[in-house]
Formats: structure tokens, C-alpha cells, sequence
């Protein structure tokens, strides 16, 4: 079964005056909907615009898998267990809160940052914080997290390229930029679509080149 969820819908929330713009899938902070909490271990999933010179300043997360992909921009990140980096396009950044981390996320840059981030339940709480950047990942280099029971695929595809997308109890397919023909649905930058009991399922670029992230779930 496929649950198309379209980036127009996506509740609405940051900070105007301060630069930064939130758009949320999952029912999130004061934007609660008991019938959209999680998808599998997925609790959220949210695209930021931060506007040059804004940010979240330093905050706390605890027993949460947090997965963040820039679309643009390049974003900041400093965090109690003494990590500080830049991540850009194409990076892989995971934060692993475990039993509790606070983190600073800054758009240092002269130029408006977009990124979207993932949070993830773990399978089991606790644990020492972690962070991980695998810059430039590849298409053909998933990347784990065994904690969450996940896998994430990024797929970059020219136009009228077809990929299969991994047989999964769930998958969590968000479309970066262009569009994206998936199970019978077009999907466009921001769209997402939720599917339970994967199998044979294909996505194709439609229109021009695209790229999607793709979570295989476990549960």
C-alpha cells in the first residue's frame, strides 16, 4: 500500500522573524495529529530553511536517531560531546542522542540553507552520544543504522531512469528535487510517500533528472 503525502501539506512552523521556516510530515510539537505521530521508527520529518545568520541554538535530544541531508546551503553543527563541523550537499550527518546530547545547528553561510532532517526511535535506549558525516555519499553506499532497524538509499537519477527500491516491511521515500513517478503516483521536490509491504516497487525520473531519499524500515 501507498500513502502519498505532498509538501503543501506538511504543517507549518519555525520562526519567521527569526529567519527560519519548518515544515513538518509527522505530527510534531504543537502540531499534534494522533493519526500521523510515526511511520514505523520514524517519528519525524522535518525541512528546514534557515535564512543566512539563523539557527537553532543549542538545545538537548535524548534517545532519538537524527538523520540530516542538506538540499542546499551549508549548515553548522556543534554539540556538547565536543563535535563541530559543516555539512553540505550530498553529506550524510547522524547524530546519535543516546542517552542525551545538546547541539547548536547554524546557517553560518552568506546564503539561505535548506536541509531536511529524519528522527528516528532506537531499538533500544541509552548509550554513549555519537556523530558520524559521510561526506559526498555515493549512490551505490547505503547507509545503516542497525539501532533503529534502518537503511537509508540515496538515489540520483537522469531523466527517464528507472531504479528499483528495496522490498521492505515499510518505505519512507522523500523526493529532494524533481519528479518522481513511484507506484502508479508523481511525486515533486518536498512529496513523500509511505509504503508498507514493498514489493517490486520502482521509482522513475520524470521530466529531468531527480533525487530522492529512500528509508527501508525494518518495522
Amino acid at each position: 500500500m501507498i500513502s502519498v503525502h505532498r509538501s503543501e501539506d506538511r504543517y507549518r512552523g519555525g520562526d519567521e522573524a527569526a529567519g527560519i521556516d519548518t515544515r513538518h510530515a509527522l505530527s510534531f510539537g504543537p502540531f499534534y495529529d494522533p493519526d500521523n505521530l510515526r511511520f514505523g521508527p520514524i517519528l519525524a520529518c522535518n525541512e528546514e530553511r534557515l535564512a543566512p545568520g539563523a539557527g537553532f541554538e543549542e538545545h538537548p535530544h535524548s534517545h532519538t536517531e537524527i538523520v540530516t541531508w542538506v538540499v542546499e546551503g551549508e549548515l553548522t553543527h556543534r554539540d556538547s560531546a565536543g563535535h563541530s563541523t559543516v555539512v553540505r550537499a550530498g553529506d550524510v550527518a547522524h547524530l546519535s542522542a543516546a542517552s542525551g546530547v545538546r547541539h547548536v545547528e547554524r546557517n553560518d553561510g552568506t546564503d539561505p540553507l535548506t536541509f531536511l532532517q529524519m528522527w528516528l526511535a532506537p531499538l533500544e535506549p541509552g548509550g554513549e552520544p555519537a556523530y558520524t558525516v559521510v561526506p559526498g555519499i555515493a549512490d551505490s553506499t547505503p547507509y545503516a543504522l542497525p539501532g533503529a532497524g534502518a537503511m537509508l538509499h540515496v538515489r540520483r537519477l537522469t531523466e527517464d531512469e528507472r531504479t528499483a527500491v528495496p522490498d521492505a516491511v515499510r518505505l519512507y521515500v522523500h523526493v529532494v528535487r524533481g519528479r518522481v513517478g513511484l507506484g502508479g503516483e508523481e511525486l515533486g521536490p518536498g512529496d513523500a510517500a509511505r509504503i508498507t509491504d514493498a514489493r517490486g516497487v520502482a521509482a522513475v525520473a520524470v521530466a529531468g533528472p531527480a533525487e530522492l531519499l529512500v528509508w527501508e524500515l525494518a518495522g
